[in-house]
């Protein structure tokens, strides 16, 4: 499958920026942000699937409220639960 991934890179910037939450924008931008360019295409295109989950699951998953996220990539599950957001 042939990608353009600068274009794949925009999308997935332009939504963790627009989420309709001023904090899971912050959350989920500045974690974008870290991995975006240190994971691979395949990663990528999960990564752009994991940002269309709803901002309540994630949020509760990230503050420990609620641990189980069904989600198909485990990589980037973790990467998101170990992600350390620091507010500037």
């Amino acid at each position: 499958m042939n990608i353009d991934i600068d274009n794949l890179k925009k999308r997935i910037l332009y939504r963790s920026q627009y989420r309709g939450t001023r904090e899971m924008d912050k959350l989920l931008h500045s974690f974008v942000l870290k991995n975006i360019d240190i994971i691979d295409e395949d990663k990528l295109l999960s990564l752009e699937k994991f940002l269309n989950i709803d901002d309540e699951k994630l949020y509760k998953f990230y503050n420990k409220i609620d641990e189980n996220l069904h989600f198909e990539d485990e990589y980037i599950v973790k990467l998101f639960k170990n992600f350390k957001f620091n507010i500037k």
